[in-house]
């Protein structure tokens, strides 16, 4: 059976278990002490551009959002997200759960507007009583959105400066931040995202790897302590190297941003198909979240032969469903795909 259910579907690339196998029996310290991960954190860092930044690899999306959130907030603040951002809607509560209120403003195709985000924050400090309630102590962003839509290098930097204005960090989620970077419709480069955010996280999970986050504080802003909260949140690893490795295969010779684009140019092929098949677009995502609308029994005829992600309801009739390319998709597989289709 074909499955386009999500971009995370199969193992990890081969350059990757290739470097796990033959480092396997090399003796190293532990907790992300091991040469691995500190060669792939200055590859991390020459890719940014940013000397003095900071990085701390995670295991995976939700501790890593949790987390950030968490060590950088002060128990009275909250989180501001667009009302489709990740934190709000798939992570379970798990920011909830840390103590700190997900605060959310109105979203266009899953992202968030800067006028919109500056009238939130003009009105909390307007309030005579705003000492009475939850303050917005970060801004929280994907690139791409939960919609697969991309910010431009402009609306980042209106989000970066508002932040900046109100003293209060600016942070982005990348769990598929390599399909942003490599979508033909982007004006945003790596460079450009580590000076304008203050905090952000390269997704390993989604895009090659079998787990791993690589969390970046752009400069030097990592929370007194981080270790020890990330232990505290149990979110440490003994053996560290599991994802020193993997970044490191990832950040040697551009594998990162080779793997990514293919998985662009998969769906570009996948969107031109679902065009000359005549489907209709949920909406137009220039990364590898492919999104259309299917009649309810179209849709159930289709389930038996290949795997998708339902998205929402359209009527009683339709649902808006998902198809997502990843670094492993093959061109035979979208063939296939089109026969089905």
């Amino acid at each position: 059976m074909l499955t386009f259910e999500s971009d995370y579907v199969e193992g990890a690339h081969p350059k990757i278990l290739e470097e796990l196998v033959e480092t396997n029996m090399v003796q190293v310290s532990g907790y992300g002490s091991d040469p691995f991960t500190e060669s792939a954190k200055k590859k991390i860092i020459q890719a940014c551009g940013r000397e003095n930044a900071q990085v701390y690899l995670m295991a995976g999306g939700t501790q890593t959002n949790a987390l950030i959130i968490d060590t950088m907030l002060e128990p009275y603040e909250g989180v501001v997200t667009a009302e489709t951002g990740h934190i709000a809607v798939h992570e379970a509560g798990a920011v909830e759960f840390t103590g700190h209120k997900v605060l959310t403003i109105p979203h266009h195709n899953g992202k968030m507007d800067p006028a919109e985000l500056r009238a939130y924050l003009e009105t909390f400090w307007k309030d005579g009583n705003h000492e009475h309630m939850v303050f917005p102590g970060m801004v929280y962003i994907t690139h791409p959105t939960e919609f697969g839509t991309l910010y431009t290098r402009n609306e980042l930097q209106q989000i970066g400066d508002i932040c900046k204005e109100y003293e209060i960090p600016l942070f982005l989620d990348g769990a598929r931040l390599g399909y942003g970077l490599m979508s033909n419709d982007t004006d945003v480069d790596l460079p450009f995202i580590a000076q304008t955010v203050d905090v952000f996280y390269i997704g390993g999970t989604k895009i090659g790897a079998l787990i791993g986050e690589a969390v970046v504080f752009t400069h030097s802003n990592m929370p007194k302590h981080f270790i020890t909260r990330v232990k505290q949140h149990g979110a440490m690893l003994a053996k560290g190297r599991l994802i020193g490795i993997q970044f490191d295969a990832l950040f040697t010779d551009d594998l990162y941003f080779k793997i990514s684009r293919h998985a662009i140019e998969m769906a570009e092929i996948l969107k031109q198909t679902l065009k000359d098949k005549g489907y209709t677009f949920f909406m137009d995502s220039p990364t590898n979240q492919q999104f259309i609308v299917l009649e309810n029994s179209q849709m159930e005829e289709l389930k038996k032969h290949v795997g998708f992600s339902f998205w929402e309801t359209v009527d009683e009739d339709h649902t808006a469903v998902r198809f997502a390319t990843s670094w492993a998709t093959t061109e035979e597989n979208l063939r296939k795909l089109a026969e089905l289709l």
